[in-house]
């Protein structure tokens, strides 16, 4: 598939020449940064051919960055973007993904919008708030942090009738016990990463409280020792409590079965109990919540290399967890796939609704992609 994208028609000439000199260029630019379409229509629909199609094991949520060099774009500032690995002048978008092993696609999307952008924020720029009417930024969209601005959108997508199974994301958002704590409200399982700084108590470990004197006010239960991180807990495990797990086969060659690589490594699993005030003030009593702790311990490695924190049923099975929580790769594939080959990251309009339109719209073509790659699949991975 050649590299170019419909909103880049002003620029690249191989997909200009596709459309003709008749006019369908401006119509096609018209219909991108200005036509009053709603893109949650376009998206629902996705989402309902896609469920289908790709039987998903999780829905995953993650964010990418569009490099700019100019000022003029809807929500572009100076920020941290992985795309780039800094600090950087880009927009930020947070995407939902339904993925399975075999397949994966970007069915919901909102534009993050930076404090300076928001005219009731103290770090208001007065330069780019100045520009929210030319851009078309709604009225009412203000500064939201990444992590709700996924529960917002694990919301519309529930509201379109997806059954959303567990949820899926990196370290950028499960460090954040207000997104963990929104998806257990919402019913809804997780596997997310963390930090090696998050501190945590072993699951065995009990509060206590201080006999009362009878005078002030009575203790408080607590825990005799203070949380450490969970790092140290993986450490203190050994690695003789690391086991072999094989999530799933890789796509260059080698030994395993089929001919392909073997996605293999070694982990620990253990029942932690979070900690943190906001863990402490959300919890019914003295007691922490118990969850598991997953680390990645490879066997040529000193130390774990990667944590993950779930609140599945203590019964799950170790390969389950580790499956799921290795899933999150698909979406860097995704992201690969949307912005090579299909245009994602190329988009040069300024306004708030054509960015939401372009990246419906290369959802939808990249969802066609997957689609086709299904319907070649082996039987046991094609769609029902």
């Amino acid at each position: 598939m050649r590299s170019w994208s419909t909103s880049r028609v002003r620029t690249c000439p191989r997909g200009a020449a596709r459309l003709g000199a008749d006019g369908n260029r401006q119509a096609l630019a018209n219909f991108i940064t200005t036509s009053p379409w709603d893109p949650a229509h376009i998206r629902a629909q996705l989402a309902w051919r896609m469920e289908v199609a790709i039987r998903p094991k999780a829905v995953v949520f993650d964010n990418t960055g569009f490099l700019k060099d100019g000022t003029a774009s809807a929500c572009v500032s100076r920020q941290y973007t992985g795309t780039a690995g800094k600090v950087t002048n880009c927009q930020v978008g947070v995407s939902l993904h339904l993925a399975s092993d075999h397949a994966s696609t970007a069915v919901n999307w909102r534009l993050f919008l930076p404090q300076t952008w928001d005219p009731t924020s103290p770090k208001a720029d007065p330069g780019k708030v100045a520009r929210r009417e030319r851009c078309g930024i709604p009225d009412d969209v203000g500064h939201v942090e990444k992590w709700q601005l996924a529960l917002d959108m694990l919301d519309e997508t529930r509201s379109w009738g997806i059954d959303v199974p567990p949820a899926v994301a990196d370290a950028g958002y499960g460090d954040c016990a207000a997104f963990r704590h929104g998806l257990q409200a919402r019913g809804l399982n997780y596997v997310v990463g963390i930090s090696t700084t998050m501190s945590a108590q072993p699951a065995d470990a009990v509060p206590v409280c201080e006999p009362y004197s009878g005078h002030g006010r009575p203790p408080v239960a607590k825990y005799p020792d203070p949380a450490r991180p969970v790092k140290d807990l993986v450490i203190a495990a050994g690695r003789k409590a690391a086991r072999p797990v094989q999530w799933r086969e890789g796509s260059r060659p080698g030994t395993g079965r089929c001919g392909v690589k073997r996605m293999y490594s070694r982990f620990v699993a253990l029942r932690v109990r979070p900690a943190g005030r906001e863990i402490r003030q959300a919890a019914d009593g003295p007691e922490l919540p118990e969850c598991w702790l997953l680390a990645e311990w490879p066997a040529g490695e000193s130390e774990p290399v990667q944590f993950w924190l779930s609140d599945l049923p203590e019964d799950t099975a170790l390969t389950t967890l580790v499956r799921l929580a290795k899933l999150r790769w698909r979406i860097e594939h995704d992201y690969r796939e949307m912005k090579q080959a299909l245009g994602l990251a190329h988009f040069e309009g300024r306004t708030w609704g054509g960015w939401h339109h372009h990246v419906t719209l290369v959802s939808v073509a990249h969802a066609f992609c997957t689609l086709q790659r299904l319907a070649h699949a082996p039987k046991d991975t094609a769609p029902a």
